[in-house]
């Protein structure tokens, strides 16, 4: 047998199989595991070396001077601050993906309800060794099949299928050689128990809407805690600034009260040691400034990191100044309200519900599942025959040759454990939510009284604040005279201006904090504070962006596993 003569007999099917591809399909190749991270960059903890970041030593250390001077300064409204997030904030537009992709989870379970085109063909050439003229020893059989299957939200399936077929023999006794067949034939197949029914069917389905209804209020809740993070973020920002003030303000004081030390010195009303004494108290108000003016860095970069906005990003030096200020009203609130409130707005409770109406569709499948499987087969064919496929469809279409088929089938496991046990899972799943949610209904009832009383409480710490500056800038104003005429030192003055920059600080932080309340007790209840109402919509960050089809280029080969010493 020649080379040409093989290759005539192997089928093409399989030699298409055998040179698919030059790797061995009985073994593992690199490429099944995709591109391979190096083992330093996973194992190797490098060190940090300071130096090696340093800026130049300056020749001599440079005396103190404010950092903010020269700096560019912008203005920021909170309205102002909470737009710039919505537009820019990225855990917000990360958030805002979710639905989309749980809209996918939707489409995709309703295109398991989609038409479906089928096609079939087959060529077979058969050469038997045969013992009898009256069968063939050689035939070819070729056959193509074009179907249509139509899955039914009953539980069932209904296909139409056209078969042709064509069969050549050397039987000399065949009455029609070549003969074609084309048989029109409609068939379902439907369950009776386990499966059927419209709700059994789109179970599926049903379960990614919830699903998709979750996802939008977790996107909402999302919304709130970021817009709310806004709101905290920037009175954080104005309360670091306010102290700064408080804090400049301590060391005029304390350079006002050097200078007049040195003038009743140079009169010689005061010893040497009140000017000493001034001058320890400059220098140690230069500390507060140092802290404060860090704290102000570090909030306005919190605030900036919030916002995202591309004309105040991190590495900028760009003051943002607060321009919304506090404006502290006292509220009488009717806790009970507000927390009744709560329980309506909050995402939380509602995704509760949906994954309640989901443990609830669980268990009605579930409860499905457990039925025996019984199945309808039903099937009608127009049969047509001819020694062309013309004359074969002619004979099909006068309808002469049908055929029908009707069956049951059934199958019921023995025990049926396993559905049985599905079915109990379902139901103590949906028992344990009910628990989960009762339990988070007093948790929400319980975050609005706390919230309700730190507002109340915060009122009270602003009227005692306020109080106590005005007696503490009474004192310090009655020492500052009794230093003027020799009844006092410079340690009494500079005391009290201590105690009156913490009676301010203490100001500064109440009113901050019932800022910060009422938007704590808004989240509580599921909204937000201000006039407007906020609306979000889904997005979808493939418009315009490739970046999620780019390759991994910052992957490094892989190299030799790396000693875990050194």
């Amino acid at each position: 047998m020649t080379m040409n003569t093989l290759l005539r007999r192997v089928p093409p099917a399989l030699l298409v199989v055998t040179l698919a591809g030059c790797a061995n399909p009985l073994t593992s190749d690199e490429t099944d595991y995709g591109r391979r991270v190096s083992l330093s960059t996973l194992r190797n903890v490098e060190p940090l070396d300071l130096s090696t970041h340093a800026l130049p030593p300056r020749e001599q250390p440079e005396p103190y001077h404010p950092s903010f001077e020269g700096l560019e300064k912008i203005e920021l409204s909170l309205p102002e601050a909470r737009a710039l997030a919505f537009e820019n904030n990225l855990d917000l537009a990360a958030s805002l993906v979710a639905p989309e992709i749980a809209n996918t989870s939707v489409t995709e379970e309703e295109a398991a309800f989609e038409s479906v085109f089928g096609l079939s063909a087959r060529w077979n050439e058969t050469d038997d060794a045969t013992s009898s003229q009256l069968t063939s020893a050689q035939s070819r059989f070729q056959t193509l099949a074009p179907s249509v299957t139509v899955p039914l939200r009953t539980g069932g399936t209904a296909t139409i299928s056209l078969p042709m077929t064509r069969n050549k023999n050397d039987n000399p006794f065949t009455t029609l050689n070549p003969a074609y067949t084309s048989d029109l034939q409609f068939s379902l197949s439907h369950a009776l128990l386990r499966g059927a029914g419209r709700r059994a069917a789109t179970y599926a389905v049903r379960v990614a809407s919830y699903n998709e209804q979750i996802s939008e209020s977790e996107t909402k809740l999302q919304v709130i805690a970021q817009l709310s993070a806004v709101d905290r973020a920037f009175w954080r920002l104005y309360q670091a600034r306010a102290e700064l003030d408080v804090q400049q303000q301590q060391l005029e004081l304390a350079q006002a009260q050097l200078e007049r030390a040195q003038r009743q010195e140079k009169a010689g009303r005061v010893p040497e040691v009140e000017v000493v004494r001034a001058q320890a108290g400059v220098a140690s108000r230069l500390e507060g400034i140092i802290t404060a003016e860090n704290t102000v860095r570090q909030q306005q970069r919190e605030l900036k990191r919030v916002l995202n906005a591309p004309d105040l990003r991190l590495d900028t030096d760009t003051l943002v100044i607060p321009s919304s200020p506090p404006d502290p009203v006292e509220y009488d609130l009717d806790a009970d309200a507000l927390a009744d409130a709560a329980v309506d707005n909050r995402m939380e409770l509602l995704e509760d519900e949906l994954r309640l109406a989901i443990d609830a569709s669980t268990i009605e499948f579930n409860e499905n599942q457990a039925l025996p499987q019984v199945n309808l087969d039903a099937l009608y064919r127009l049969n047509g025959l001819g020694g062309s496929l013309d004359k074969s469809f002619d004979t099909m279409s006068r309808n002469r040759f049908t055929d029908w088929q009707l069956g049951l089938s059934a199958s019921v496991p023995i025990g049926n454990e396993a559905a049985e046990s599905r079915l109990r899972r379902s139901v103590l799943t949906r028992l344990q939510r009910l628990r989960t949610r009762d339990a988070r209904r007093l948790t929400i009832r319980q975050q609005v009284y706390d919230a309700v009383d730190a507002l109340r409480a915060g009122w009270q710490r602003i009227m005692a604040a306020q109080q106590s500056v005005v007696l503490n800038t009474r004192t310090f104003e009655a020492e500052q005279r009794q230093f003027d005429v020799g009844r006092s030192t410079s340690n009494d003055v500079l005391d009290a201006a201590t105690r009156l920059a913490d009676a301010q600080l203490a100001e500064i932080r109440a009113i901050v904090d019932y800022q910060i309340a009422q938007t704590d007790l808004a989240a509580a209840t599921g909204t937000l504070l201000g006039k407007s109402r906020v609306r979000w919509e889904p997005e979808d960050p493939r418009d315009g962006d490739e970046s999620a089809f780019a390759p991994l280029d910052a992957i490094e080969p892989a190299d030799q596993p790396a000693s875990a010493g050194g």
